[in-house]
C-alpha cells in the first residue's frame, strides 16, 4: 500500500507531533485567498518553475473554494523557533472526507505498484507550492522572469503566519489566481491526495508537504 499521511494530525487544528531534534510542532490553519477554478481542472505545482504542469485526471466543478494553509509552528522549550506549511488544502465541499486516494496527472502511473513508503508527487525546485486552475497557471508560463519576480517572488512573505505567501490574479476574465506558499522543508517532491465524502463526491485537494515525521 502507498503512503497516506495521517490526515487526523495534519488537518486537525491543535495536533502535535514531536521533532527530530527534541523540539514541539503544532498544527494551525489559517484560511487564505479562496482558489477560483474556471475550468475545475487543478494543478499541483511548483508554479515559479513549472507552471505548464498537467492537470490532476480527478476535476471537480468551476467555482472558487476555500485555500487553507496547515502550518506547523515549531518551538523548543516553550519558544517558538519556526514555522513551515505542512499542508496546502483546497476545500471542494463542506462533507468530510471518508476516503483517500493519491492524486495523480498522467493516466500511466499506477498507485497500486508503489511500496509502502512511496508516492507520486510535484516537483519543487524555488521551494513553493500551489493548487490552483490549469488556467490560472498558463499565463505564468508567458510570464517573463521579471514580471514574475514582481508579482510574486518579491511579494512573497517569509515571515507572516505563512511562510512564502503570495497572491496574485493571472487571468482578469475569469479571475483566475495563483496562491502559493513555502514547501514545508524546501525544494523535494510532494504528494497531493483528493478526499470523497461518503457519497464519492469530491470534497479535498490536500497537498502534504512532510513536515510531521512519518
Amino acid at each position: 500500500m502507498a503512503y497516506t499521511p495521517d490526515f487526523k494530525q495534519l488537518l486537525q487544528a491543535g495536533a502535535t507531533f514531536t521533532t527530530g531534534w527534541g523540539g514541539e510542532g503544532v498544527i494551525e490553519p489559517v484560511e487564505l485567498d479562496k482558489t477560483v477554478l474556471p475550468t475545475g481542472r487543478v494543478v499541483g505545482c511548483d508554479p515559479l518553475v513549472d507552471p505548464e504542469s498537467l492537470p490532476y485526471l480527478v476535476t471537480v466543478e468551476p467555482g472558487a473554494y476555500p485555500l487553507i494553509a496547515w502550518v506547523a509552528v515549531l518551538s523548543k522549550d516553550g519558544k517558538e523557533t519556526d514555522r513551515r506549511v505542512a499542508a496546502l488544502e483546497l476545500r471542494i465541499g463542506d462533507a468530510p472526507a471518508v476516503a483517500w486516494e493519491m492524486a495523480v496527472a498522467n493516466p500511466d502511473l499506477n498507485v497500486e505498484e508503489l511500496d509502502s513508503d512511496g508516492y507520486f508527487g510535484y516537483p519543487v525546485d524555488a521551494g513553493c507550492g500551489t493548487l490552483a486552475d490549469e488556467a490560472a497557471l498558463r499565463p505564468l508560463g508567458e510570464w517573463d522572469y521579471d514580471r514574475t519576480e514582481e508579482v510574486l517572488i518579491d511579494e512573497a512573505d517569509w515571515e507572516g503566519p505563512v511562510p512564502g505567501l503570495a497572491s496574485a490574479v493571472t487571468d482578469p476574465t475569469t479571475g483566475a489566481n495563483v496562491v502559493l506558499v513555502g514547501s514545508g522543508w524546501g525544494d523535494g517532491s510532494y504528494p497531493t491526495f483528493i478526499g470523497r465524502d461518503a457519497d464519492g463526491a469530491v470534497v479535498r485537494f490536500v497537498t502534504d508537504f512532510l513536515v510531521p515525521p512519518a
